[in-house]
């Protein structure tokens, strides 16, 4: 780190000295780092510092180095800095995410810093989970909708996930023309013009949940596109993350049922039981036109990838269905 960044650390802490330094990850595209910095004299052992660069073009692994693909970037690390100034403070023990200890930013990059979740019991990351593992962060995110349920994305995206059709322009042309490729701009339609919407997370993939050692709770790390949306959305980019094909199609209603169980619950008395259906009604019809929005994006972005199944297939089918 460099000395302002160490000053920064030092004072938001009230640490007396850095004892160490540890590269955790390089951010996609190369467009800064995540550290874990150990203290001594603060009133934590270690925090986690996010420190983005935007000076460096990027180098992205698939070669998606393009204009819009910069702003996008720039735009999501602002975005995670709202989320945890004005949002992130509203989520109470029931919702778990690191805790914001500051930020800041200059043309350059910004810098945030945030709680160590491994060092608060949650230092599990996995790749394939089971049912009850699913279940448990299902539970997250449908708490995460049902608390922003109607609420404005006031300084997040208007259009939350990081694969929505009007930052993806690059994708959707390298897409071959297709049955999707052309019904895509009606998904993307069909989708935000839903009656019903919260603030989904945008990048719910596994890999952002953090376990605790008993598996039983979660916190959720990777704020940059969160936004305004149906909740299916991040229902959808979990499972791909996480459940192969025939497990999908074996807990699907498994799934949806828990889902809106815990949404109702996580609704805590805002919605009438007549308008809660009304809203289970219309997000269980947009279900399999989530997955379809997500798989035009892979379409484009990586023809191929490990998360194309026969069953996100058939869901895309279920979906074109409904324009013909």
């Amino acid at each position: 780190m460099d000395l302002s960044v160490e000053q920064f650390v030092l004072n938001q802490t009230g640490a007396s000295r850095i004892l160490g330094v540890e590269l955790i990850q390089e951010l996609w595209s190369g467009f800064g780092q995540i550290l874990k910095v150990k203290l001594e004299g603060a009133e934590v052992l270690s925090i986690i510092v996010k420190k983005i660069d935007l000076s460096n073009s990027g180098n992205h692994p698939r070669g998606w180095n393009t204009d819009a693909s910069f702003k996008r970037k720039e735009f999501s690390y602002g975005v995670e800095q709202t989320w945890y100034k004005n949002y992130s403070n509203q989520s109470g023990s029931f919702l778990r995410m690191a805790k914001h200890l500051g930020s800041t930013s200059n043309k350059n990059g910004s810098v945030i810093l945030l709680e160590d979740l491994d060092a608060s019991g949650f230092p599990i990351r996995k790749s394939s989970l089971t049912l009850k593992e699913v279940k448990t962060c299902i539970l997250w995110l449908a708490n995460l909708h049902g608390k922003f349920m109607g609420c404005k994305s006031e300084g997040l995206w208007d259009v939350g996930t990081y694969w929505h059709l009007s930052t993806r322009t690059d994708e959707f042309k390298a897409m071959k023309d297709s049955e999707l490729k052309r019904s895509a701009f009606k998904i993307d339609e069909v989708l935000n013009n839903c009656q019903y919407k919260t603030i989904v997370h945008g990048d719910a993939k596994v890999a952002n949940f953090c376990f605790s050692e008993d598996l039983a709770k979660v916190a959720v790390v990777d704020f940059q596109y969160v936004g305004s949306g149906c909740g299916m959305k991040d229902l959808v980019c979990l499972l791909s993350s996480c459940v192969n094909a025939k497990e999908c199609r074996l807990w699907e209603e498994n799934f949806l049922d828990y889902y809106f169980e815990c949404l109702f619950e996580a609704l805590d008395g805002k919605f009438s039981g007549q308008e809660f259906v009304l809203l289970e009604n219309e997000w269980r019809q947009l279900y399999p036109m989530a997955w379809a929005d997500f798989y035009r994006f892979l379409d484009g972005w990586s023809p191929g990838n490990y998360k194309f199944n026969d069953y996100g297939e058939i869901m895309v089918e279920n979906a074109l269905s409904l324009f013909n």
